[in-house]
């Protein structure tokens, strides 16, 4: 899964905090988070100036408009390996949650289904549904290497 259709994934399942997302489709939208929150920081330093008295306007609505979308995939990711969203708490415990998110996050996903739904990568008894098969065909038509999970 590439960068800008992981994005349109995530942005066209906004609201959708079931099932699962693999690994490409998370970080490819945290990459894009990460952009549009520079871009949206540089156009509140050119329209508002720099300074401790400067307004902010375009990073606070980026980061409001893609609070769910975040969580979304945040939560289809920890689907993935097998973890209810309900970890997504550990943000609330200072360092150590974010530090334990961040860990879930590269784990690699439960292979084949699990019980929040099939394999995202098609992987063995992926099952039918949930569009396995399309990001199985992404995978093997990828000129990157590879690695087993």
């Amino acid at each position: 899964m590439g960068f800008s259709e992981s994005v349109r994934h995530v942005l066209g399942n906004y609201v959708t905090f079931a099932g699962r997302a693999p690994r490409s489709e998370f970080w490819w939208f945290q990459l894009f988070y990460f952009m549009a929150g520079f871009v949206a920081g540089a156009l509140d330093a050119v329209v508002f100036g720099l300074g401790p008295e400067s307004a902010a306007v375009f990073a606070p609505l980026l980061s409001l408009g893609l609070l769910l979308p975040s969580l979304a995939v945040l939560a289809r990711r920890l689907h993935d390996i097998d973890r209810t969203a309900w970890w997504i708490l550990l943000f609330f415990v200072p360092v150590v949650g974010a530090v334990v998110i961040l860990i879930f996050a590269v784990l690699r996903g439960t292979e084949g289904p699990n019980r929040f739904g099939p394999d995202p990568l098609g992987g063995p008894g992926a099952g039918t549904g949930g569009g396995g098969a399309a990001y199985a065909d992404d995978v093997r038509s990828s000129s990157v290497p590879t690695v087993g999970r």
